[in-house]
């Protein structure tokens, strides 16, 4: 501990430890600290044993469950956009050379009791069960202006003022009905409310199109998802890069120095290392002004014996509840994965429905029905509920960068924003992605 270092960072959640992996690459000297004897933080993967003991103490799985160690249960789990920056991240610090990925099966919305498939390309706009025949037709043609779209060619802006039509008004030049707008929204564009819909419009092709080039990489989804869960993410960083990773180590006071700035931290045994700034998550600065209490999360883990119903029995999927669908003020998400992934025992799946919190914790299961009735036969599930933390500040002021608590959603698009903009923040300089070999991109 008694040592100089440019970067402690506290908390070994995904955010951590991209951003950790992501400064070594910057030749940082690094101290990566957790007061769990885990890695993952918030988004740890737990065998069947852990989550008993968390959720059901006292209480033994059933037999009819399997065995313990085949499961990895990921607290908080989220694919990754097969096109998007956090793959690119990912490959620059070559960390995707020690893990193994898949692509997630499906992506479905829900409409009317059951789910239905997204529509990504135009033939499976034409087949969809989602619109009717000449909105399938509209919503074709939405789709490859958005393919198509460049914004150095006018060629391809159809005529349309891009630059200052909002998304709404874009819309309604393809004149797409309500409920399609929600699902491109919600399910396409993977927006969390409705207010970009005054924005730009930009804004929204750009998403749709990187919906659709991830669609393209792999042919059932835009996603993938780490074998053996997200946990082997955090994992590897600590064995690729050479900073210093100390596990069960309890942080008992963040130092300032006398100009407001940190300077370092203190264990519990008194010693302190020293360094420039720090990078944390929100549990280390709970009862202090840098950070506030923005809402409650809800996290229900289902273990079951069949695929979802409806999902042409896929192996993995992503379902999105749009609020309007069920009269809710937010999205319902629900992450599905299998064995076929490493993650649950032989023929057993999990399904992880998440959303933010609208009442009260003692009402979580109500407020999730719709989701719930949607997964056919549960053998066992796990609900608990969460508080949400977001930090006050830039931490230019004291040079104490706090990352947010992971939310709701079954992607990592608002996460890898929030990692962006904090390594630009803590260096000055935006991540350099442009130098990855084209053929690392397609290991």
């Amino acid at each position: 501990m008694n040592e100089d270092y440019d970067i402690i960072l506290l908390g070994t959640g995904l955010k951590e430890t991209i951003l950790s992996g992501l400064m070594a690459i910057e030749q940082k000297k690094i101290l990566h600290i957790d007061q769990n004897a885990y890695y993952g933080g918030e988004c740890a993967s737990l065998n069947l044993d852990q989550i008993y003991a968390k959720f059901r103490e006292g209480q033994q799985p059933p037999q009819s469950l399997g065995r313990s160690r085949d499961y990895c249960v990921d607290l908080c789990p989220k694919f990754l956009m097969a096109g998007g920056d956090l793959v690119r991240v990912l490959l620059k610090t070559k960390v995707t050379r020690y893990l193994q990925f898949k692509s997630v099966k499906g992506s479905y919305v829900y409409k009317e009791g059951k789910v239905h498939k997204v529509p990504a390309t135009a033939s499976e706009a034409l087949d969809s069960s989602l619109m009717s025949f000449f909105e399938k037709r509209r919503f074709r043609n939405f789709l490859v202006f958005c393919s198509e779209f460049d914004e150095s060619n006018p060629k391809t802006h159809g005529g349309y003022a891009y630059k200052t039509m909002t998304a709404a008004q874009l819309y309604d030049k393809f004149s797409l009905s309500d409920y399609t707008k929600i699902f491109i929204g919600h399910a396409v564009a993977m927006y969390e409310n409705d207010q970009y819909v005054t924005g730009p419009c930009i804004n929204l092709i750009n998403q749709v199109k990187l919906y659709i080039n991830s669609m393209q990489r792999y042919g059932n989804s835009p996603y993938i998802y780490p074998m053996y869960g997200l946990g082997g993410l955090p994992e590897s960083f600590s064995r690729i890069y050479g900073g210093t990773y100390m596990l069960n180590t309890k942080i008992s006071e963040i130092v300032y120095g006398e100009d407001g700035k940190v300077c370092g931290v203190k264990d519990a045994e008194g010693q302190i290392a020293k360094c420039n700034k720090i990078i944390c998550d929100p549990s280390y600065v709970i009862g202090t002004d840098k950070v506030k209490k923005a809402g409650h999360i809800i996290r229900c883990v289902c273990i079951l014996s069949a695929p979802i119903p409806n999902t042409s029995d896929a192996d993995s999927a992503q379902i999105v509840v749009p609020a309007y669908a069920t009269q809710r003020i937010n999205d319902i998400y629900v992450c599905v994965t299998s064995y076929h992934h490493c993650v649950a025992a032989k023929d057993k799946y999990l399904a992880v429905i998440s959303t933010k919190l609208e009442t009260k914790p003692e009402a979580a299961e109500r407020e999730i029905a719709s989701a719930l009735q949607l997964l056919g036969k549960i053998d066992e599930k796990f609900t608990w509920v969460s508080e949400y933390y977001e930090p006050t500040d830039d931490g230019s002021k004291d040079n104490v960068y706090v990352t947010s608590s992971l939310d709701s959603t079954t992607h990592f698009e608002s996460a890898t924003l929030e990692v962006l903009d904090l390594y630009r923040r803590v260096t000055g300089t935006d991540i350099d992605l442009t130098n990855i070999q084209a053929d690392e991109e397609d290991q």
